[in-house]
């Protein structure tokens, strides 16, 4: 069984030299108007060692404090990359073979616990008051939204995206037989 490295405490460059394998698993953002959810998402991004991240739109992208602020140092550790519209970014990842999941409640989408993924995978998040644009929708290969029991119909897109990659880890994870965990605390 491979052991994978989840944490170490080295400087971003020095991490990114030593471990550059990274999950398939991508997140793209599509006018997240919030800097402070964008640099929580880079940092959720860190902690699941995704691909890529696209920010698009007019999501906010590094440098800036405000996304600096949340992000803790993953803005540095994350390979990212900006696209004007979302439909580019996505039909640069299919070209890629990366399957392409929306992340949004509609009749179309099924619950993200009845959804096994294919890998690679990428996720599009969209702004939570209007969530993600109709053109874009119809890009992605299958909606998925996450089940809600509550008085509120969505969460916070930040909580959305650790949901999902969580998941997704955890599916490639049991997937590929990756399931013991090392932990370096003395890097």
């Amino acid at each position: 069984m491979k052991k994978i490295l989840t944490r170490c405490r080295k400087p971003p460059e020095e991490f990114n030299q030593l471990f550059t394998e990274r999950f398939p698993i991508h997140a793209v953002l599509e006018n997240i108007r919030s800097l402070y959810n964008v640099g929580a998402i880079f940092r959720t991004a860190d902690a699941v060692r995704v691909d890529s991240i696209h920010l698009c739109g007019i999501t906010g992208r590094p440098p800036r404090k405000e996304i600096a602020k949340t992000a803790l140092g993953a803005q540095d550790t994350v390979p990212w990359e900006y696209f004007p519209t979302t439909p580019e970014s996505i039909w640069a990842l299919k070209n890629r073979g990366v399957t392409v999941m929306a992340v949004e409640h509609s009749d179309q989408s099924t619950s993200l616990w009845n959804t096994n993924f294919t890998f690679p995978v990428a996720f599009v998040f969209g702004y939570e008051l209007e969530g993600i644009d109709l053109n874009t929708l119809k890009c992605c290969d299958h909606v998925i939204d996450i089940p809600m029991f509550g008085f509120k119909g969505s969460l916070n897109v930040g909580i959305s995206c650790a949901v999902v990659l969580y998941e997704a880890l955890r599916q490639y994870m049991q997937l590929t037989g990756n399931q013991e965990i090392m932990l370096d605390n003395d890097s």
